[in-house]
């Protein structure tokens, strides 16, 4: 696993050799475990970032660096994370604006950690209530920290971990222990890679993820690998899922920015 710098894995230039086949990378055969959790960092301290990255990269999580608030809000539309742990205090921008900016632009279903020095109830009052779900203050403790990253996803339902309401899936119903998944009690065939695949979005459902979170995420490689793997493989599953809206559910792309699984 990697650190990934401002949308980038470290060390990514390595991974790459070996897996050209007629001038284009081929990455059908890369081995790599489940899907797992993408957690964004807006941290200006190099040193502070590096060592929550480590905590989180140990833990099992992608993680992915911004310096600055001006980057983050750059980025935020072709980079996809399932958990957002922001500075109070940045250079460029409070991270509370950020935060405001966030939510007003109607993403009010991604995580939000405050990384604050300020512990006063008042400052902690209004880090809530404009839309944080959670804070840790300076100097953060690896314990409390990856502790309460884990609650907070396991609460949105984003958890590797977490059980998927068949309820709310149906006609589908997916079971990650015994990776199945069945359309009106009808088992799918799929392959280990689209399992993944199928599991990361449904996880995501309403939400754009990108071409890049999905190399990151799914198959363990840099986003900005040239292929299209991950075109192939959603064009796949959308087929033999029959994501088309039929069973009332559609995976569609979502022009510059990636794909999406919703209610039809």
């Amino acid at each position: 696993m990697g650190i990934i710098l401002n949308g980038k894995p470290e060390g990514a230039a390595g991974r790459n050799e070996g897996c050209r086949r007629n001038g284009e990378q081929d990455w059908e055969d890369v081995q790599v475990n489940a899907a797992r959790n993408a957690v964004g960092l807006v941290e200006d301290d190099p040193d502070q970032a590096q060592l929550i990255a480590h905590w989180l990269e140990n833990a099992g999580y992608t993680v992915k660096l911004f310096q600055h608030a001006a980057e983050f809000r750059r980025k935020l539309g072709a980079v996809s994370v399932d958990l957002l742990i922001l500075d109070w205090n940045l250079p460029d921008e409070s991270g509370l604006t950020v935060l405001r900016a966030l939510r007003e632009s109607g993403n009010n279903q991604l995580p939000v950690l405050f990384l604050t020095a300020r512990d006063g109830e008042q400052d902690i009052v209004t880090g809530l209530s404009q839309g944080a779900d959670d804070y840790v203050t300076k100097p953060a403790r690896q314990g409390e920290l990856l502790a309460r990253v884990e609650v907070l996803l396991r609460r949105t339902g984003l958890h590797t971990e977490t059980r998927l309401d068949d309820e709310t899936l149906a006609p589908y119903m997916i079971d990650p222990a015994r990776r199945r998944i069945t359309l009106n009690g009808e088992e799918i065939t799929l392959t280990e890679r689209e399992f993944d695949l199928a599991l990361f979005l449904f996880r995501r459902r309403g939400r754009i993820v990108s071409r890049d979170s999905l190399l990151e995420s799914v198959w363990n490689l840099p986003g900005d690998v040239a292929t299209r793997t991950v075109d192939t493989h959603v064009s796949r599953l959308r087929k033999k899922l029959e994501l088309g809206g039929e069973h009332g559910w559609r995976l569609s792309a979502v022009y510059q920015h990636g794909y999406r699984l919703e209610r039809a």
